[in-house]
């Protein structure tokens, strides 16, 4: 394959992990992922990447509990799926690392933005956990943050949809995808496109987005390729 980028941003919702069992982690599923990253690794594109991690719980919504407890919850979820990420990773050959963004003793290395880039010169893939390492701030926003410290060209956010839409294309068979598309005019259509500080800051640095489906083989390669798999938005289109 023939990338346009050279170090990319990925991020996967921990919900994709889960696959049909709407909880915890599909070993498939994520074996299946495993290898699509691997692919593009393989090419030589250097990754980072941020994860979720609605598949176990998530922070904000966690009944009984502070915000603040509830969100360093989900930080620890997403670490759990960092790790088994970087397990599935190795089985498929891809040399990878995993670096938190709260202080976790055998959970991986410390993350700071010129050790994320040291890894990936190096030619390892590295998966970011643990949000931005404070509450209140979603791993969208933390995708969005990474991208810009490690200096990637480009933010790729996996999700269940082929694009972005004008309306929810589940509910609206009607709805209208949009191909590319400013910051400004997605914030002026009022498109979900991620949480508004997330998509705020990818907006403020020019940090363009790739809206991809992720659970179709190949797409991740297409979509480094140039191939119109999913949507993008950009400043000044």
């Amino acid at each position: 394959m023939e990338s346009r980028f050279k170090r990319v941003l990925l991020k996967l919702s921990g919900e994709a992990l889960a696959g049909g069992r709407g909880f915890g982690i599909d070993p498939p599923v994520i074996s299946s992922i495993a290898g699509e990253i691997a692919e593009v690794h393989a090419a030589g594109v250097q990754i980072g990447i941020v994860i979720g991690g609605g598949n176990f719980l998530r922070g904000a919504t966690t009944q009984g509990v502070s915000r603040v407890a509830g969100d360093t919850m989900g930080m620890l979820a997403t670490v759990i799926n960092s790790i088994a990420l970087k397990e599935y990773l190795n089985k498929h050959n891809c040399p990878s690392r995993v670096l938190n963004a709260v202080n976790i003793d055998r959970a991986g290395g410390y993350f700071t933005p010129s050790g994320a880039v040291e890894c990936m010169q190096n030619g390892e893939v590295v998966i970011i956990a643990g949000g931005t390492g404070n509450p209140f701030f979603t791993t969208d926003t933390a995708a969005a943050l990474r991208c810009a410290e490690i200096g990637a060209e480009v933010l790729l956010k996996a999700t269940k949809v082929d694009g972005i839409y004008d309306s929810d294309p589940v509910k609206n068979p009607s709805a209208v995808r949009f191909e590319s598309i400013s910051h400004g005019e997605a914030l002026a259509k009022g498109l979900k496109v991620m949480d508004a500080t997330a998509f705020s800051f990818c907006q403020e640095n020019s940090i363009p987005i790739i809206i991809f489906k992720l659970l179709e083989k190949g797409n991740l390669r297409r979509c480094l390729e140039g191939q119109a798999v999913g949507s993008i938005i950009k400043t000044g289109e």
